[in-house]
């Protein structure tokens, strides 16, 4: 990928924003933006992987203070031009190592972007990273998918999951190394277009490794944002870690 902004350029960023998604919904977005501002709890919030500002919007509406980091200026151009996307502070970089300043007491890293950190190594600097942000009693909250591996039959390696007549969309996973792609074809007026995205899946247990080698312990796990229990067959997890405060 030679693009700065890595895999989320203008192509990605010019329809990003999809209005009638379930992740744009109130539905979605209020029970996040509520639990985030209440572990605020009046101090501020960084955001890992800000993007278009689909969740820090709302929590600065909430009168949370709210920091960004995100590779893709193209992503972040798109957030400046919403109404108080230019209150928000941006810092442009990796979000597994960028510092900046000041100490933050949540931060957050929603709807799979663990995953875009395709190194083990990356994802438990990204743990470190945020532990060298917050303040003492401060947490850690991540919201990613479960790897659908329960859907593979023996010899398959692919997990569809959009076919349309022009669309087609389809997982791609490599149990041994934790690899996987998302992977997207699209026909029209007679011309075809591929896109792919690599990502390395992560267990709970693997993150609350992560968590625990950068001095942080787990507090709360749910399948939702609502507090869901956090079942053998939930398909997502929202995890929160803590820094001790002592």
């Amino acid at each position: 990928m030679d693009d700065e902004d890595g895999y989320f350029g203008e192509r990605v960023a010019a329809t990003y924003d999809n209005p009638s998604a379930r992740e744009f919904q109130p539905e979605t977005l209020d029970p996040m933006a509520d639990l985030l501002a209440g572990l605020a709890g009046g101090g501020r919030a960084l955001e890992l992987g800000i993007g278009t500002g689909r969740v820090a919007l709302p929590l600065a509406e909430r009168g949370v203070p709210v920091h960004g980091i995100d590779l893709s200026r193209a992503m972040v151009a798109r957030m400046r031009d919403k109404p108080g996307g230019d209150a928000i502070g941006v810092t442009i970089g990796d979000f597994a190592t960028t510092r900046v300043d000041g100490t933050f007491s949540v931060a957050y890293l929603v709807f799979n972007t663990i995953m875009n950190l395709t190194t083990q190594a990356a994802q438990v600097a990204c743990f470190r990273n945020v532990a060298a942000h917050l303040a003492p009693g401060g947490s850690f909250v991540i919201e990613t998918m479960l790897p659908e591996l329960r859907k593979l039959p023996p010899g398959q390696d692919v997990v569809p999951f959009h076919v349309s007549p022009t669309r087609w969309s389809f997982d791609v996973y490599d149990v041994a190394t934790q690899e996987m792609s998302s992977n997207y074809v699209e026909v029209a007026d007679g011309r075809g277009d591929y896109w792919s995205v690599p990502f390395r899946y992560v267990w709970p247990a693997e993150l609350d490794l992560m968590a625990q080698l950068a001095g942080m312990r787990l507090r709360d796990r749910w399948a939702g944002w609502r507090g869901e229990p956090f079942t053998g067959e939930s398909e997502r997890h929202v995890s929160v870690w803590e820094r001790p405060a002592h």
